[in-house]
This record gives structure tokens, C-alpha cells and sequence, in this order.
């Protein structure tokens, strides 16, 4: 049986009618006829007498109510427990950017929704849930999806000390990463398989490694040793499911952190 509609017949049943239950569920008083009508065909019993103001319950009508109102007050701690958790959603981006979103996470929050930050390099299929909000590097091109675009990002090369050459090459096939492995080729370097260690090697003075202008700027510790590398340049683009975006807490999220983006950018 479909809980709703059993739903419905308890309203329909304890407001003595297709009015009251239509103000208690916002359903339309024609739409709560069909569906008694419906369930009462499913169900093989008549559950309602049809007077000129109102429904009376059948005697079959009276022993359902009183099974459903059994089974409501089980159901109903657990449809409060869900009421008083706060909605989670899912934040994904890259690994620089999930740096600087967890040192906003009480704006973001902002004390009535619950966030989880998932740091990922590859692309997320949100379509699927695998997060609800993403902040990528590119326009998507999958349907379904709906996005704006939040500013640009730039990549330089830094260092604690200009005079070190090594440098510091993260294993991975993202586009910075790529083009370090090949500016340096055959130059003495430093693997990582995380790029946050990237960062580190070059504030102890070991390496300098390009990194994304919004971390390397901000970080006092180091010096930009180039101008903006051109072919790591691109949009950078906050993306969510086309229908989750409109449920309130995403919907909240969205407004945060595209608030916080264009301000980052424009910094």
C-alpha cells in the first residue's frame, strides 16, 4: 500500500470530510475524493458513507483507522528525528578549492544546514548524487545539470626561496600537474601523490611548484616567481543537479558560496 494515500484516508477520516482534510493536507477536495475512491477499489471495502456534508466512517472504515493510527504513532518519532536534523549537502570541488571552503564552513552552514566537503580532482557525477553542488574548471556539458559561471583562475609557479630549482611534481593527470611533469622534465624534482604535499615541500624550501594564484597569493611564506601560466588559466564554473537546486538548503548553499567565490575572485 502507498503510505500517502493511507495518509490522506486518515485525514479524510479524523475531518469528517473532503474539506477539512483538504486544509489539513493542501490536497484539493476533488483530488482527496479520487484518491478514497482509488484505495477503496484497492482495497475491496467501502470506508466511507457519503452524506450531503461530510464522510462517516463504514465499520471496515472505523478498523482501519484504528490499525493506521496504530502504525502513525510508530512512524512518528521517526518523521521527528528527520525534522530535527539539519538537511546535508554534498559540496565537492578540487583540492585547493575544498582548502579554502573549510575555512568558511560556519558562513556556509551558517548554523542550519549540514555541509560535506568532498576534495576530489576528477569530475564528480553529480546527475547521479554523487554530490549536490560542484565547483569545476569547465562548463558541463550534461543535461540535467545547471550552472553559472563564478569567476577565473590563474596559476604562477612559487617558492619560499627563488633560488631553489627542484621541483615539486604531483603524480596525477590534472592539467597543472601535467604541465610541471613536462616543464621539468629532466630537471631535479620531488614526487607527490598529493597536492597539498606540493605546498608543503615548497614552504619547508625544497620545491617550488605551481599552484592555483587564490592559495599561492595568500600564502606569506612564498614568493610568485612567474606571470599567470596561460595554458592553465580557465572559468571556473558552481554546478548542481537542475532539480536539486531548488530545495531550500541547496538552494541556501548556492547563495553562500557563489557569494564567497565572486569575492575571492575579485580579491
Amino acid at each position: 500500500m502507498d503510505w500517502d494515500d493511507l495518509r490522506l484516508f486518515l485525514a479524510v477520516a479524523r475531518g469528517g470530510g473532503l474539506a477539512a482534510a483538504s486544509d489539513m493536507t493542501k490536497k484539493s477536495a476533488p483530488t482527496l475524493g479520487r484518491r478514497m475512491v482509488a484505495l477503496e477499489k484497492r482495497l475491496g471495502m467501502d470506508l466511507f458513507i457519503r452524506l450531503p456534508r461530510g464522510y462517516a466512517l463504514t465499520a471496515e472504515g472505523e478498523a482501519l483507522l484504528a490499525k493506521l493510527a496504530e502504525v502513525e504513532s510508530r512512524i512518528a518519532p521517526l518523521s521527528e528525528a528527520g525534522k530535527e536534523r539539519k538537511p546535508l549537502v554534498k559540496l565537492s570541488a578540487g583540492t585547493w578549492m575544498t582548502h579554502l571552503l573549510c575555512q568558511q564552513a560556519r558562513q556556509i552552514t551558517g548554523g542550519d544546514v549540514s555541509i560535506r566537503f568532498i576534495a576530489a580532482d576528477h569530475v564528480l557525477d553529480i546527475r547521479h548524487r554523487e554530490a549536490v553542488i560542484g565547483i569545476r574548471n569547465r562548463r558541463p556539458e550534461q543535461t540535467g545539470l545547471a550552472c553559472r559561471r563564478v569567476g577565473q583562475v590563474a596559476f604562477a609557479v612559487y617558492a619560499s626561496d627563488p633560488a631553489v630549482t627542484t621541483w615539486a611534481r604531483v603524480v596525477g593527470r590534472t592539467p597543472s600537474a601535467r604541465w610541471v611533469a613536462e616543464t621539468s622534465a629532466g630537471q631535479p624534482a620531488i614526487e607527490v601523490t598529493d597536492p597539498r604535499n606540493a605546498l608543503d615541500l615548497a614552504l619547508a624550501g625544497s620545491a617550488r611548484t605551481v599552484l592555483p594564484c587564490f592559495i599561492g597569493d595568500r600564502t606569506e611564506a612564498l614568493t610568485r616567481l612567474s606571470r599567470p601560466i596561460d595554458d592553465l588559466s580557465h572559468d571556473q564554473w558552481l554546478v548542481t543537479h537542475d532539480e536539486e537546486r531548488f530545495a531550500p538548503a541547496v538552494r541556501t548553499v548556492i547563495r553562500r558560496v557563489e557569494a564567497w567565490l565572486r569575492d575571492l575572485h575579485r580579491g
